[in-house]
């Protein structure tokens, strides 16, 4: 099996790459490292250096694929509402050029990820025949982007799966970006002496997903006649927490003392969002085997080893105005 992971130096690209490397795939992948660490790419994975949005070199990149994996995108939903034409960029450009590729290679599957955000504000938990409402222009473009690999397949008879997994988080995830990964944001401050910082209420309610959990199932993904043509939701639905319960663990495993710091609502951001795995427990056998408070255990440790980061503000703030969190335009993350 050839293997092509695009995203490969973020959290999910890099463990996808690694679990088809212990099972004797031949691996090669691309990333520009925009959203993600270097050191988590595998060494034994053939690496391209390339934005996605460059159709000649997906082309290149992609060429001998049996399977294409469509990981790389920049990820920040609450951004996206002040940054649209960046995030839109990475999320539905990239998507259009590494589907096109695929169909000019004949890689015989695309597994595209999408996004929770793709629901919006719809009842919970969300189930795949619901119709997507995005709230964000992230949702937008992942749902958006959903429509064009579709169509793209039917018209040239490539093979594509849809996996929406949900606030996958774990160790190799970036921790130093303000404007996404609420639980690494909020255990790089307690690691710095600083409290986590909650928007709103804190009340938004949330499940946490261990990415060695959504492994399983991307990787039934490549093959599974029964995830042929289909949208899955990936992630836990059992056991939600809200925001400030999450604080509550982080400081406890950072052994922080101190209460969180409240700020002031983002705009657009959905209260209630967590997914039914239903679907994936029927297709693709999906259990939860890691709880939050592992998971959060686990990145701690990483985190501690590698060491606190300062957050990098490395994306343009495309609209400022009073809406704009000051969290972002003050720099106080």
């Amino acid at each position: 099996m050839k293997v092509h992971v695009t995203g490969v130096a973020g959290l999910i690209g890099s463990h996808l790459a690694r679990r088809w490397l212990e099972l004797g795939a031949e691996v090669s992948a691309c990333d520009d490292f925009s959203n993600g660490y270097e050191d988590n790419v595998e060494k034994a994975v053939r690496l391209y250096v390339a934005n996605c949005c460059d159709l000649e070199a997906m082309i290149r990149a992609t060429r001998g694929a049996d399977v294409v994996y469509h990981c790389a995108a920049s990820p920040h939903e609450g951004l996206s509402v002040f940054s649209p034409h960046a995030v839109t960029q990475s999320v539905f450009c990239t998507t259009v050029s590494v589907a096109t590729a695929c169909v000019v290679n004949k890689v015989r599957r695309l597994v595209c990820m999408s996004s929770m955000a793709r629901y919006g504000n719809i009842r919970v938990p969300y189930t795949e025949d619901q119709h997507p409402e995005p709230e964000d222009p992230y949702g937008i473009a992942k749902w958006a982007s959903e429509l064009e690999v579709s169509l793209l397949a039917k018209v040239h008879g490539l093979e594509y799966t849809i996996a929406v997994p949900h606030n996958v988080v774990g160790v190799g995830q970036v921790y130093s970006d303000p404007y996404r990964n609420v639980v690494a944001i909020m255990i790089n401050r307690c690691l710095q002496g600083k409290p986590p910082i909650v928007y709103g209420d804190g009340e938004q309610e949330r499940c946490f997903s261990h990415v060695s959990d959504a492994l399983d199932c991307l990787v039934k993904m490549a093959d599974s006649p029964a995830a042929l043509g289909e949208t899955i939701n990936i992630g836990p639905d059992e056991n939600f927490v809200s925001i400030n319960k999450l604080a509550e663990i982080v400081m406890r495993h950072t052994d922080f003392k101190g209460e969180p710091t409240h700020v002031p609502p983002r705009p657009q951001e959905v209260k209630h969002a967590y997914c039914s795995s239903d679907k994936a427990r029927r297709l693709l056998d999906y259990r939860t085997t890691k709880t939050l408070e592992q998971t959060v255990e686990e990145m701690v440790a990483w985190i501690r080893k590698r060491g606190p980061l300062p957050f990098n503000y490395h994306l343009p703030l495309e609209i400022v105005n009073e809406k704009t969190p000051k969290t972002w335009t003050e720099k106080l993350i």
